[in-house]
């Protein structure tokens, strides 16, 4: 786990991008992590459980990607 990575609290669907989001800082920077998915799109609530598989989910991407800017967009199945 990256420790220059702090994700906050604030899970929610965000109807502009039609996508679940949360914020969080990664090594000091305010970030936007969006997750683009049919499936999720569906729910109306997601659960612990989903919400720490985002979070394992936007690791993983930021460790194998380039941050350009402070809004990312996650494509998902």
């Amino acid at each position: 786990m990256n420790q220059a990575i702090l994700f906050n609290d604030d899970l929610q669907f965000n109807k502009q991008e039609d996508a679940w989001c949360f914020t969080g800082q990664l090594s000091g920077e305010h970030i936007i992590i969006f997750f683009h998915s049919m499936r999720l799109k569906k729910l109306s609530v997601i659960d612990n459980c989903t919400q720490f598989d985002l979070e394992e989910i936007a690791e993983q991407w930021l460790e194998n990607n380039e941050v350009e800017n402070s809004v990312i967009h996650i494509q998902m199945k």
